[in-house]
């Protein structure tokens, strides 16, 4: 059992839509969320002139997965300035420094290529960068405070809405309730998780969608395909990892090719449907 923890959102100009500060207990460093409209108000705090690591997240053309950019900087101001003239897809960014000064260019050099590793073997975003960074070469106490860093920003991550760092757990697949959808003349095998809905690698997916399929789920399957996710296998395609999505209906569609309702069509051994399942434990 893990212990808990709280994380503190701070808004300095009382906005809800604004510059937010993030602590977490226990934690020696500091994040701060804010829009691009916002950046030229929040370019003054503290926060910008120290060394950091920060993403960019913007939409996609033609892709339902978020566009992300993954740097560092020291000071991290420096480096965000210049990408508000030089790029132009982000809508907000991220940055996490430290409180004190124990975070040094060579640790965020470090933290910067550990989440471009996490983001490309996740696959739930599309990375803006166009390589990846090496990791710097640092003592192993420095690899221990670095990883250490890293970890309390994964935990802080998902307050914000970023979910493109995380990865299938094994010991979520262990707890829950395996379920398989069979449509169409392919089977595909699933689980819920607390990140969304986990589709197995070897499932199988329809190759072509139908007519009548929602546009984002076409859009869908071929950022998947782009991606290597789903790859062909004789007249259909299949999943070659785990990959979650955000609810068992957009699995689904993906699966068939077109729209359906997943908590129906998503069955446990004995046929019980995921509603069912869900109803059985909201009643006890």
């Amino acid at each position: 059992m893990s212990n808990g923890f709280s994380i503190k959102i701070f808004l300095p100009d009382g906005k809800p839509e604004g510059l937010r500060v993030i602590e977490k207990s226990n934690w020696n460093g500091w994040g701060l969320l804010c829009s691009r409209v916002e950046f030229g108000q929040a370019k003054t705090r503290p926060e910008f002139s120290k060394p950091g690591v920060y993403i960019l997240i913007g939409p996609s053309v033609g892709s339902n997965l978020v566009t992300a950019y993954i740097g560092e900087g020291d000071p991290a101001g420096e480096r965000l300035k210049s990408h508000a003239v030089a790029k132009d897809f982000w809508t907000k960014f991220v940055l996490f420094t430290s409180k004190d000064s124990n975070l040094n260019k060579a640790h965020v050099q470090y933290l910067e290529a550990r989440l471009v590793e996490l983001a490309s073997a996740s696959k739930r975003c599309n990375l803006e960068n166009g390589n990846q960074p090496a990791r710097p070469a640092l003592s192993e106490i420095d690899v221990a405070e670095a990883e250490g860093f890293l970890g309390e920003m994964l935990l802080c991550f998902p307050t914000l809405g970023i979910d493109f760092f995380e990865t299938v757990t094994k010991s979520e697949e262990v707890t829950s309730e395996l379920l398989r959808l069979h449509a169409k003349g392919v089977t595909a095998q699933g689980y819920e998780s607390a990140q969304g809905f986990v589709i197995k690698s070897g499932s199988r997916a329809i190759g072509t969608e139908t007519t009548s399929c929602p546009p984002y789920i076409v859009g869908l399957r071929k950022t998947l395909s782009e991606k290597g996710i789903l790859k062909p296998d004789g007249n259909g395609l299949i999943f070659s990892q785990d990959f979650v999505f955000n609810s068992p209906s957009a699995a689904g569609a993906v699966v068939i090719g077109g729209a359906i309702s997943g908590p129906e069509a998503w069955k446990d051994a004995s046929e019980k449907t995921l509603k069912q399942i869900q109803s059985s434990a909201a009643a006890e």
